[in-house]
């Protein structure tokens, strides 16, 4: 089980909320609400049970892929999924095309490999993004600068060079998954029973990555569109995949819409250097978009402060912003609903 990524404090929450007459499994795979669930024995289809169903208020009620659950069986190799364990930490995203709501990319997540390809892929300002999704989530970011294969070596030091300017403290691993360069690097940083999150756009190379590191044809692969140069949906749904090397893999389906949720906190650590500088503003409300002596934009001006991280920063906490404000009028909405509902209830006894 630990192997998994099971510990003491799952046992000792399935313990105390006596869960301990089911059997205990990791959500490996999701996929419209059918989950395959992995146990020490074996791996089993599953299913949510019907009060779990009912009293779920959103999405995120509902397991996801890394999330320890109590099951029990009702076939050869089914389950039925009772109870999700707490998660201790959550990569999650906007759900695309609806606002205020949020999509769970992964649970229980130790460490996030940011993957980015050097040949067409390589964007600070995406890679920003992810690293305040990761910040946000308390998940520790390593940034994997694949495809090296295919730039010179004079554009690979100029890209690591922009990376590490930008992403000042957060590890950097050149590979090419076609030369397997970089590959001891990056297999000294995966830990055994740690879980390992990938984040990236269609066509970075996610897959062919699990698959090498797994030995095995884990997840089907697909080559760049000729005609756009991105990469075509391959992996459809989010899967664990356990390395015989040490290290537990989550692969994703390539997003290249990440919505930033409510992530002020992950935001600030992100630009912490634009929140030291903003310390020292005349105002403490500073929004750092022009007021009088705001430290951050004449630090920009300076050159002190990168423009287009600043102008990221902006961007990215404009976001979270909006998303907050989005969820706040829902809870209104949801307040009012609710307050309607009781009010027609009452007049309903009157009657």
């Amino acid at each position: 089980m630990t192997d998994l990524g099971y510990s003491k404090e799952y046992d000792e929450y399935r313990k105390a909320h006596k869960l301990d007459s089911f059997g205990v499994g990791r959500v490996i795979s999701e996929h419209r609400e059918r989950y395959v669930v992995k146990t020490t024995e074996k791996e089993y289809d599953a299913e949510i049970i019907g009060n779990l169903r009912f009293i779920a208020r959103s999405r995120s009620d509902f397991p996801a892929v890394g999330d320890w659950v109590a099951i029990s069986p009702y076939d050869a190799d089914k389950v039925l999924i009772h109870a999700i364990f707490p998660r201790k930490t959550i990569i999650e995203r906007q759900t695309t095309g609806r606002q205020g709501e949020k999509q769970i990319i992964a649970a229980n997540i130790d460490y996030a490999f940011i993957v980015q390809a050097a040949d067409r892929d390589f964007n600070l300002n995406r890679i920003e993004r992810y690293l305040a999704i990761c910040n946000t989530a308390g998940v520790k970011p390593l940034i994997l600068l694949n495809k090296i294969d295919l730039i010179s070596e004079a554009d690979l030091i100029e890209l690591l060079r922009k990376v590490k300017e930008r992403m000042k403290g957060v590890p950097v691993v050149a590979i090419s998954n076609e030369t397997h360069n970089g590959y001891d690097e990056l297999e000294n940083h995966l830990l055994k029973a740690k879980t390992y999150c990938l984040l990236g756009s269609s066509g970075v190379g996610k897959s062919t990555l699990v698959n090498n590191l797994s030995g095995r044809s884990m997840m089907k692969t697909d080559e760049i569109s000729t005609s756009t140069h991105k990469g075509r949906h391959v992996t459809s749904h989010r899967e664990l995949i356990v390395l015989e090397i040490g290290g537990i893999l989550i692969d994703n389906p390539g997003m290249r819409e990440v919505g930033i949720t409510d992530a002020s906190e992950g935001i600030e650590l992100t630009f912490d250097e634009i929140s030291e500088w903003g310390k020292n503003c005349k105002f403490k409300d500073c929004t750092h978009t022009g007021e009088e002596g705001c430290t951050v934009t004449e630090a920009v001006e300076k050159g002190e402060i990168n423009r287009s991280s600043y102008e990221n920063y902006l961007k990215l906490r404009k976001e979270s912003e909006f998303f907050e404000s989005t969820v706040a009028e829902r809870r209104k909405k949801d307040k009012e609903f609710g307050k309607m509902i009781k009010n027609f209830k009452k007049d309903m006894k009157k009657r």
